[in-house]
């Protein structure tokens, strides 16, 4: 059995959908799938056919510059959605948005498949509540799905076949979160909707027998459930001007409501489609539980260095009853670091610019063929000062490689690229105060 990533060529016939008795459920089965081929020319990750996709990591692009050591970072000007406790570090009103691209390279022995995307990575509102605590409204999507394979193999009884494989959806969660503080001890919480929608779809194809009928299948599966995260952080001082902050977060597993619809359809050259479908059936999405810890140790505004690690128990993972392709446990390391030339200076511009690099590595939560999927990337960035405001663009890159190509598998080389705007709407904003003296 050979492995090959194409172009999907086989366009799926509608027509067969009006036998189906819930007009509505068959146009959301024909709309989605008629997505998925919009985007399948530009859209290709393998990996994110197994389990609930792959994991888009929707935090400042301040932080993926740093190898998202986020665990332990709070700052007065900057929201950490990351670690709900770092909202009580907040001092001014915070807006914050940004935008995620990537491109990857799928290397499959002699054959290999350029993609890319571009979609939103996160926004969200902070706000700060007196000296006690902060607020946050976010939204941020949490994981993809978009692939599109194809598999040639003989098959018993029917001769040989092109299986293709498609999906497209994503989850993402919608929250409001609080953080408060005691001297160095602050702990916060996210509270959420997590929720979307994903296509799955096979289609089976004889190239050597036209009389033999090809056959379609396609589930849509529509989850959706409350969902929360906690966090905890402590700062101290052990210097003049050195400051070292520790942080831990803990997602409990908690399970989701789940609706799927399934769509079967078999049809010939010669006609004769016939169709089936079964709708509603309920089950639940069960997400691990999900720990991190981290530290960082900061010289005021001039520089932060930290290191973080997160880990995953998915031993207790489930959709609709099925487990799909996952390892019983996933981990990632990251460090990195922050430094300033000089945040006050007036007239040159570059010594105020954040300055931002980092590295990560992990063992993916997928497992295919007891195959373990790793993956590591160096990051960069830049945290770009408004002329005379708190207010900056964050920039970050992070390029790396993902999976191997043993037992058949894939190897995917990606470049990402996220932009973010955080802008600082209340409180008195120093850069605007008239100096008497330079």
């Amino acid at each position: 059995m050979c492995h090959k990533l194409l172009k999907l060529s086989t366009v799926l016939s509608f027509t067969i959908l009006f036998a189906f008795p819930a007009v509505a459920r068959g146009q959301l089965f024909s709309n989605a799938t008629q997505n998925f081929q919009t985007k399948a020319n530009r859209e290709n990750a393998p990996y994110s056919r197994f389990g609930i996709g792959e994991f888009r990591n929707g935090i400042n692009p301040l932080l993926r510059g740093m190898g998202s050591i986020s665990s332990a970072y709070s700052s007065p000007i900057a929201v950490n959605t990351d670690n709900p406790a770092s909202y009580a570090g907040l001092m001014y009103t915070t807006y914050e948005g940004s935008l995620k691209a990537s491109t990857r390279t799928v290397h499959s022995g002699s054959d290999k498949f350029s993609t890319g995307m571009a979609s939103i990575n996160h926004f969200n509102i902070g706000i700060p509540v007196g000296k006690i605590g902060g607020l946050c409204i976010g939204y941020k999507p949490v994981t993809h799905i978009y692939y599109n394979l194809q598999d040639t193999s003989d098959i018993a009884g029917y001769g040989r076949g092109i299986r293709t494989f498609f999906g497209d959806g994503s989850l993402n969660y919608a929250f409001i979160g609080a953080g408060f503080k005691y001297k160095g001890l602050s702990v916060g919480a996210n509270f959420g909707y997590l929720f979307g929608t994903t296509v799955y779809a096979n289609v089976l194809e004889n190239i050597d027998n036209k009389k033999v009928n090809d056959a379609q299948f396609v589930q849509i599966v529509q989850t959706g459930g409350v969902y929360w995260k906690g966090g905890a952080m402590y700062s101290t001082r052990v210097g003049q001007n050195l400051f070292l902050r520790a942080g831990a977060t803990l997602t409990l597993s908690q399970s989701m409501n789940s609706e799927a619809d399934n769509f079967w359809v078999s049809y010939n050259s010669s006609g004769g489609d016939t169709a089936f479908s079964n709708l509603f059936q309920r089950g639940k999405l069960t997400m691990p539980m999900m720990y991190s810890a981290g530290i960082q140790l900061a010289d005021s505004n001039k520089w932060l260095l930290g290191i973080d690690f997160s880990a995953a128990d998915w031993s207790q993972y489930q959709s609709l009853a099925r487990v799909d392709s996952v390892t019983d446990m996933s981990y990632k390391i990251g460090i990195g670091g922050q430094y300033t030339p000089d945040e006050t200076s007036l007239r040159k511009y570059f010594n105020r610019v954040n300055y931002r690099l980092g590295f990560y590595y992990g063992k993916d939560y997928v497992d295919v063929r007891n195959t373990p999927i790793n993956y590591y990337a160096v990051t960069f960035g830049l945290g770009l000062p408004f002329k005379q405001s708190l207010d900056r663009i964050n920039t970050a890159f992070e390029i790396g490689q993902r999976g191997s190509e043993s037992n058949g598998l894939f190897r995917e080389s990606f470049v990402k690229f996220s932009i973010g705007i955080t802008l600082n709407a209340s409180g008195p904003d120093r850069w605007f105060i008239k100096r008497k003296y330079d």
